[in-house]
């Protein structure tokens, strides 16, 4: 969901698939999710992490929100749902509260700190693997945000292209690293067809300095900074485009007890946190706005620019199909999903997809 360091291992050590702690949930998504400009990344204040809450709003039932970053653009329907009073209408009083590069993903859930958090469905997966009681409730972006980017003029054009080549990937976890290894097994090909290549988060050096061949990154994030510097580049899709990986993206993740014991409250929250989704793909403009005061430090007008454009390349991404309903967890997505990460060893133990994911909390 978020992208700045790993999302598999802890800081310093070297990342395994399928592990769940601080280091890979910094870069993976989801936020979920999603992903911010560099410059945005770069102004926020030294305390990140301080909780803000809408219980100065009037009275209500408390929710305490697990945003698994500290205050980024990725978040924008949180505020915006909080900054336009859809919270209060829902009779919430609702505290979000930003996780710091250190915090575990899983955490605060299971430590009763949060009640609800925002990570990948893919990150559920792996924590239920765990054994943590996490059930995927509502899916936010109903698009997997992870592309295979290369440069405008290069021979691959398609994924059965790359034998052969190299592709550079931050490390062997998170978002970027299973979209690859979907988008190799789509093509009919292993990493051991392909120079994997582990370069942290230098995508657009490694690429626009030809250490590399392509290199994997987030459609509302890497393309969006290539853009920005010059660097034409241009997506590499498998079969079916991102629609097709098996692999579900952000969503809001809760314990079996706080379902159990707040099952009311926490469906007035996904259908509340909807509203801010839809407004913020509606209004991005206002979006970006409305966030300035959430997230210290971006003032200025070409932070605000950057913002702009990492939140327009993800409206796509969060947008409802024309076919589908919000929030709906993909019932053959998550099935293909579980015994993909079962496949590629991504899952220290089987899971079962049922068990991994509910849409009855959805308006």
């Amino acid at each position: 969901m978020r992208k700045i360091s790993g999302r598999s291992s802890g800081a310093g050590s070297e990342p395994r698939p399928g592990s769940v702690s601080p280091a890979a949930r910094a870069r993976v998504g989801a936020v979920a999710l999603a992903l911010v400009g560099s410059a945005v990344l770069s102004a926020c204040a030294s305390d990140p992490t301080a909780a803000k809450s809408s219980d100065d709003k009037g009275g209500g039932q408390s929710l305490t929100v697990g945003l698994t970053y500290i205050p980024n653009i990725q978040f924008a329907p949180f505020y915006v749902a909080e900054s336009k009073g859809f919270y209060k209408d829902a009779g919430l009083k609702v505290t979000l509260r930003h996780h710091s590069f250190t915090d575990d993903l899983f955490g605060g859930l299971t430590a009763g700190k949060e009640d609800i958090v925002y990570a990948g469905g893919d990150e559920m997966l792996q924590g239920r693997a765990k054994g943590v009681p996490v059930v995927d409730i509502a899916s936010l972006y109903h698009t997997y945000p992870v592309a295979m980017l290369v440069p405008q003029d290069s021979p691959i054009h398609k994924v059965e292209d790359l034998r052969g080549h190299s592709v550079g990937t931050p490390g062997p976890y998170g978002e970027t690293y299973f979209g690859l290894l979907a988008m190799l097994k789509s093509a009919g090909l292993t990493t051991k067809d392909v120079n994997v290549q582990n370069i942290g988060f230098t995508q657009q050096a490694a690429l626009a300095g030809h250490k590399v061949d392509a290199v994997m990154g987030y459609l509302n994030n890497d393309a969006v900074q290539f853009e920005q510097a010059g660097v034409a580049v241009r997506p590499v899709e498998g079969t079916g485009g991102a629609a097709a990986l098996p692999l579900a993206a952000a969503g809001l993740g809760a314990t079996k007890t706080t379902l159990d014991q707040h099952g009311d409250d926490v469906k007035k929250f996904v259908a509340a946190t909807l509203r801010g989704v839809q407004y913020t793909v509606e209004h991005p403009d206002e979006a970006v706005s409305i966030s300035k005061t959430y997230i210290p430090g971006m003032n200025d007008q070409k932070q605000q620019a950057s913002a702009l454009a990492v939140l327009k390349a993800t409206v796509p991404l969060m947008q409802t199909p024309a076919s589908g309903k919000p929030g709906l967890n993909d019932a053959a997505t998550w099935d293909k999903m579980a015994s993909f990460m079962k496949e590629q060893g991504l899952l220290d133990k089987p899971v079962t997809a049922t068990d991994a994911y509910s849409n009855s909390y959805l308006p």
